[in-house]
Protein backbone atom coordinates (compact mmCIF):
# COMPACT_ATOMS: atom_id res chain seq x y z
CA UNK A 1 0.00 0.00 0.00
CA UNK A 2 1.34 3.39 -0.93
CA UNK A 3 1.37 5.93 1.86
CA UNK A 4 -0.34 9.14 0.96
CA UNK A 5 1.49 11.00 4.07
CA UNK A 6 2.68 14.16 1.96
CA UNK A 7 0.70 15.28 -1.11
CA UNK A 8 0.71 17.70 -3.29
CA UNK A 9 -2.61 18.71 -5.76
CA UNK A 10 -2.78 20.77 -8.80
CA UNK A 11 -5.94 21.97 -9.99
CA UNK A 12 -6.94 21.80 -6.07
CA UNK A 13 -9.69 24.03 -6.51
CA UNK A 14 -11.47 21.55 -9.23
CA UNK A 15 -14.34 19.93 -7.27
CA UNK A 16 -12.94 16.44 -7.78
CA UNK A 17 -9.77 17.42 -6.04
CA UNK A 18 -11.26 19.33 -2.95
CA UNK A 19 -13.48 16.32 -1.76
CA UNK A 20 -10.25 14.19 -2.32
CA UNK A 21 -8.33 16.78 -0.07
CA UNK A 22 -10.75 16.71 2.32
CA UNK A 23 -10.65 13.14 2.44
CA UNK A 24 -7.08 12.58 2.61
CA UNK A 25 -6.80 15.35 5.48
CA UNK A 26 -9.50 13.32 7.18
CA UNK A 27 -7.00 10.32 7.46
CA UNK A 28 -3.29 12.49 8.14
CA UNK A 29 -1.96 13.85 5.22
CA UNK A 30 -0.33 17.14 4.95
CA UNK A 31 -1.46 18.58 1.97
CA UNK A 32 0.58 21.27 -0.41
CA UNK A 33 -2.52 22.78 -2.47
CA UNK A 34 -1.87 24.56 -6.57
CA UNK A 35 -4.80 26.52 -7.65
CA UNK A 36 -5.51 29.27 -10.19
CA UNK A 37 -7.70 31.02 -8.19
CA UNK A 38 -6.29 33.33 -5.17
CA UNK A 39 -9.73 33.42 -3.40
CA UNK A 40 -11.01 29.91 -4.31
CA UNK A 41 -7.73 28.71 -3.18
CA UNK A 42 -7.30 30.46 0.37
CA UNK A 43 -11.14 29.17 0.89
CA UNK A 44 -9.88 25.55 0.33
CA UNK A 45 -6.95 25.93 2.67
CA UNK A 46 -8.62 27.55 5.44
CA UNK A 47 -11.23 24.87 5.01
CA UNK A 48 -8.74 21.68 5.41
CA UNK A 49 -6.55 23.75 8.08
CA UNK A 50 -10.01 23.67 10.35
CA UNK A 51 -10.19 19.77 9.55
CA UNK A 52 -6.56 18.81 10.07
CA UNK A 53 -4.48 18.12 13.39
CA UNK A 54 -1.87 20.17 14.42
CA UNK A 55 0.61 17.44 13.49
CA UNK A 56 -0.25 17.92 9.56
CA UNK A 57 0.60 20.99 7.13
CA UNK A 58 -1.50 22.61 5.36
CA UNK A 59 -0.14 25.14 2.46
CA UNK A 60 -0.49 26.16 -0.79
CA UNK A 61 -0.02 28.60 -3.89
CA UNK A 62 -2.05 30.14 -6.40
CA UNK A 63 -0.62 29.61 -9.57
CA UNK A 64 -1.59 29.49 -13.60
CA UNK A 65 -0.23 25.94 -14.42
CA UNK A 66 -0.38 26.62 -17.94
CA UNK A 67 2.65 28.39 -17.15
CA UNK A 68 5.06 25.73 -17.21
CA UNK A 69 8.33 28.17 -16.75
CA UNK A 70 6.53 27.88 -12.69
CA UNK A 71 6.66 23.90 -12.48
CA UNK A 72 9.59 23.25 -10.97
CA UNK A 73 9.65 26.22 -8.64
CA UNK A 74 6.22 25.07 -7.28
CA UNK A 75 7.58 21.42 -6.59
CA UNK A 76 10.85 22.77 -5.23
CA UNK A 77 8.42 24.82 -2.78
CA UNK A 78 5.86 22.44 -2.20
CA UNK A 79 8.77 19.37 -1.27
CA UNK A 80 10.34 21.95 1.07
CA UNK A 81 6.81 23.07 2.93
CA UNK A 82 5.86 19.24 3.39
CA UNK A 83 9.08 17.95 3.87
CA UNK A 84 9.54 15.36 1.14
CA UNK A 85 6.61 14.49 -0.94
CA UNK A 86 5.39 10.61 -1.43
CA UNK A 87 2.23 11.09 -4.06
CA UNK A 88 1.21 13.43 -6.09
CA UNK A 89 -2.51 14.33 -8.08
CA UNK A 90 -2.63 16.06 -11.11
CA UNK A 91 -6.41 17.40 -10.98
CA UNK A 92 -6.61 20.93 -13.57
CA UNK A 93 -7.88 20.74 -16.92
CA UNK A 94 -11.08 22.37 -18.88
CA UNK A 95 -13.78 21.29 -20.42
CA UNK A 96 -13.38 23.21 -23.81
CA UNK A 97 -16.73 24.65 -26.52
CA UNK A 98 -15.96 21.70 -29.20
CA UNK A 99 -17.45 23.84 -32.03
CA UNK A 100 -15.96 27.03 -30.88
CA UNK A 101 -12.37 24.88 -31.12
CA UNK A 102 -13.28 23.85 -34.60
CA UNK A 103 -13.71 27.60 -36.20
CA UNK A 104 -10.63 28.75 -33.85
CA UNK A 105 -6.98 27.38 -33.66
CA UNK A 106 -5.83 29.31 -31.64
CA UNK A 107 -8.36 27.77 -28.70
CA UNK A 108 -7.70 24.18 -29.80
CA UNK A 109 -4.13 24.88 -28.84
CA UNK A 110 -4.86 26.60 -25.75
CA UNK A 111 -7.03 23.62 -24.67
CA UNK A 112 -4.34 21.09 -25.62
CA UNK A 113 -1.71 23.25 -23.68
CA UNK A 114 -4.34 23.13 -20.54
CA UNK A 115 -5.35 19.78 -20.65
CA UNK A 116 -1.95 17.73 -22.25
CA UNK A 117 0.67 19.71 -22.42
CA UNK A 118 1.10 21.51 -19.07
CA UNK A 119 0.06 17.97 -17.47
CA UNK A 120 2.95 16.18 -19.23
CA UNK A 121 5.45 18.55 -18.37
CA UNK A 122 4.56 18.23 -14.47
CA UNK A 123 4.79 14.88 -15.11
CA UNK A 124 8.77 15.04 -16.58
CA UNK A 125 9.58 16.70 -13.42
CA UNK A 126 7.70 14.93 -11.01
CA UNK A 127 8.70 11.32 -12.70
CA UNK A 128 12.45 12.41 -12.19
CA UNK A 129 11.93 13.30 -8.82
CA UNK A 130 10.55 10.13 -7.62
CA UNK A 131 12.62 8.15 -10.46
CA UNK A 132 15.56 9.18 -7.84
CA UNK A 133 13.54 8.73 -4.48
CA UNK A 134 12.78 5.39 -5.73
CA UNK A 135 9.21 5.51 -4.30
CA UNK A 136 6.25 7.11 -4.79
CA UNK A 137 2.55 7.21 -6.21
CA UNK A 138 1.44 9.65 -9.30
CA UNK A 139 -2.57 9.97 -10.04
CA UNK A 140 -3.30 11.85 -13.21
CA UNK A 141 -7.13 12.89 -13.85
CA UNK A 142 -7.55 11.97 -17.17
CA UNK A 143 -11.12 11.03 -18.67
CA UNK A 144 -13.13 8.45 -20.33
CA UNK A 145 -13.08 11.16 -23.42
CA UNK A 146 -9.24 9.74 -24.23
CA UNK A 147 -10.52 6.28 -24.91
CA UNK A 148 -12.48 7.09 -28.60
CA UNK A 149 -12.61 10.24 -30.76
CA UNK A 150 -15.82 11.47 -30.86
CA UNK A 151 -17.86 14.24 -32.77
CA UNK A 152 -18.72 16.06 -29.57
CA UNK A 153 -15.99 16.76 -27.51
CA UNK A 154 -12.79 15.25 -29.81
CA UNK A 155 -10.71 18.17 -28.79
CA UNK A 156 -11.00 17.55 -25.18
CA UNK A 157 -10.63 13.83 -25.99
CA UNK A 158 -7.62 14.42 -27.83
CA UNK A 159 -5.95 15.93 -25.41
CA UNK A 160 -6.81 13.47 -22.84
CA UNK A 161 -5.93 10.64 -24.84
CA UNK A 162 -2.36 12.23 -25.69
CA UNK A 163 -2.05 11.89 -21.36
CA UNK A 164 -3.25 8.75 -21.15
CA UNK A 165 -0.77 7.29 -23.42
CA UNK A 166 1.78 9.42 -22.13
CA UNK A 167 1.25 7.63 -18.57
CA UNK A 168 1.54 4.41 -20.08
CA UNK A 169 4.70 5.05 -21.09
CA UNK A 170 5.90 6.44 -17.74
CA UNK A 171 3.95 3.68 -15.66
CA UNK A 172 6.17 1.18 -17.89
CA UNK A 173 9.50 3.10 -17.01
CA UNK A 174 8.48 3.74 -13.39
CA UNK A 175 7.98 0.70 -12.50
CA UNK A 176 11.43 -0.60 -11.96
CA UNK A 177 11.90 2.52 -9.55
CA UNK A 178 9.01 1.47 -7.13
CA UNK A 179 6.78 4.41 -8.63
CA UNK A 180 3.14 4.04 -9.16
CA UNK A 181 1.41 5.77 -11.88
CA UNK A 182 -1.94 6.16 -11.66
CA UNK A 183 -4.69 7.00 -14.64
CA UNK A 184 -8.33 7.90 -13.37
CA UNK A 185 -10.93 7.77 -15.50
CA UNK A 186 -14.24 9.62 -14.93
CA UNK A 187 -16.97 9.25 -16.67
CA UNK A 188 -19.59 11.86 -15.88
CA UNK A 189 -19.09 14.23 -13.11
CA UNK A 190 -21.63 16.63 -11.52
CA UNK A 191 -18.94 19.65 -11.37
CA UNK A 192 -19.64 22.99 -12.41
CA UNK A 193 -17.42 21.96 -15.35
CA UNK A 194 -19.88 19.94 -16.72
CA UNK A 195 -22.85 22.77 -15.72
CA UNK A 196 -25.26 23.00 -19.35
CA UNK A 197 -24.87 19.61 -19.89
CA UNK A 198 -28.23 17.49 -19.02
CA UNK A 199 -27.08 15.91 -15.77
CA UNK A 200 -30.03 13.58 -15.46
CA UNK A 201 -29.94 9.40 -15.44
CA UNK A 202 -27.79 6.97 -14.08
CA UNK A 203 -24.41 7.57 -15.15
CA UNK A 204 -23.73 11.02 -13.53
CA UNK A 205 -21.39 10.40 -10.00
CA UNK A 206 -20.87 12.78 -7.22
CA UNK A 207 -17.49 14.01 -6.77
CA UNK A 208 -17.23 12.93 -3.33
CA UNK A 209 -17.92 9.52 -4.85
CA UNK A 210 -15.15 9.60 -7.53
CA UNK A 211 -12.69 11.14 -5.00
CA UNK A 212 -13.17 8.39 -2.79
CA UNK A 213 -12.14 5.79 -6.01
CA UNK A 214 -8.83 8.03 -6.66
CA UNK A 215 -7.89 7.62 -2.96
CA UNK A 216 -8.32 4.01 -3.26
CA UNK A 217 -6.77 4.03 -6.54
CA UNK A 218 -3.32 5.49 -5.42
CA UNK A 219 -3.27 3.84 -2.12
CA UNK A 220 -3.43 0.15 -3.86
CA UNK A 221 -1.55 1.63 -7.36
CA UNK A 222 -3.92 0.54 -9.77
CA UNK A 223 -3.06 1.35 -13.10
CA UNK A 224 -5.99 2.40 -14.74
CA UNK A 225 -9.23 2.93 -12.97
CA UNK A 226 -12.65 4.02 -14.15
CA UNK A 227 -14.96 6.33 -12.02
CA UNK A 228 -17.18 4.74 -11.42
CA UNK A 229 -16.50 1.13 -12.24
CA UNK A 230 -19.50 0.58 -15.10
CA UNK A 231 -17.48 3.23 -17.27
CA UNK A 232 -15.31 0.12 -18.10
CA UNK A 233 -17.40 -2.04 -19.78
CA UNK A 234 -19.10 0.97 -21.16
CA UNK A 235 -15.95 2.68 -23.24
CA UNK A 236 -14.90 -1.25 -24.07
CA UNK A 237 -18.21 -1.34 -26.03
CA UNK A 238 -17.63 1.67 -27.00
CA UNK A 239 -14.33 1.01 -28.55
CA UNK A 240 -15.33 -1.93 -30.42
CA UNK A 241 -17.98 -0.39 -32.14
CA UNK A 242 -17.27 -0.87 -35.87
CA UNK A 243 -15.79 2.45 -37.70
CA UNK A 244 -18.38 2.01 -40.18
CA UNK A 245 -20.69 2.20 -37.84
CA UNK A 246 -19.01 4.75 -35.52
CA UNK A 247 -19.37 7.72 -38.26
CA UNK A 248 -23.15 7.17 -38.69
CA UNK A 249 -23.67 7.35 -34.76
CA UNK A 250 -24.11 11.14 -33.03
CA UNK A 251 -21.78 10.40 -30.19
Amino acid sequence: MNSLKRVIIFGATSSIAEQTARLLVAQGASIYCIGRSPKKLKALIDDLKVRASTDQCIDGCAANLTDTSQHARLIETAERVLGGIDSVLIAHGTLPNQKACQTDTLLTRQEFETNALSVIDLLTLIANYFEQQQHGVIAVISSVAGDRGRQSNYVYGAAKGMVTLFLQGLRNRLSKANVDVVTIKPGFVDTPMTDGLDKRGPLWAKPKDIATGIIKAMRTGKGEVYLPWFWKGIMLVIRHIPDSIFKRMSL
